[in-house]
């Protein structure tokens, strides 16, 4: 079998892709919903309903799986990277988080002790996702990951 060299075809890397951005595009409707406005900020931003990162990989895990097979070499390391990011989704960085969250506080009470001797700290705190996130990724993913390559194919 030849090396297809040609990016445009590759099916699974173009799966990703798409489940990315649809992913990002989603996030300001689900905020929007959940009755906390609109926010384009919401499109490039991490956190969010769904994951991104979720559904990315899920994509790529599902449409490797659907084109070459479960039992290839590809699946089974798109396979072990996906349970990796959506772990680190959210236990890692739901904690890194929230532990940001605590620093903010804890940076504008010093900074109001001393006076506003200095600038507080404003860490970015939406990083993770909970569970029903991640699981709104992986329906994204599994979606995207094999219904695009039967259209294409």
């Amino acid at each position: 079998m030849e090396p297809n060299t040609n990016i445009l075809n590759n099916i699974p890397l173009w799966s990703s892709v798409i489940a990315t951005v649809l992913a990002q595009l989603l996030k300001p409707l689900f905020n929007l919903i959940q009755g906390n406005g609109f926010s384009k900020h919401m499109l490039v931003s991490t956190g969010g309903m769904p994951s991104s990162h979720t559904a990315a990989v899920v994509s790529l895990t599902s449409s490797i799986g659907l084109i070459y097979g479960v039992g290839s070499v590809g699946f089974a390391i798109s396979f072990v990277v996906s349970v990796i990011v959506m772990h680190d989704a959210m236990n890692i960085r739901m904690e890194a988080g929230k532990q940001a969250q605590i620093i903010n506080e804890w940076s504008d009470i010093l900074s109001r002790l001393h006076q506003n001797a200095f600038e507080p700290t404003n860490l970015k705190t939406l990083l993770g996702h909970s569970f029903s996130q991640v699981l709104g990724g992986i329906f994204l993913g599994l979606l995207i990951g094999l219904v695009f390559p039967v259209i294409v194919m």
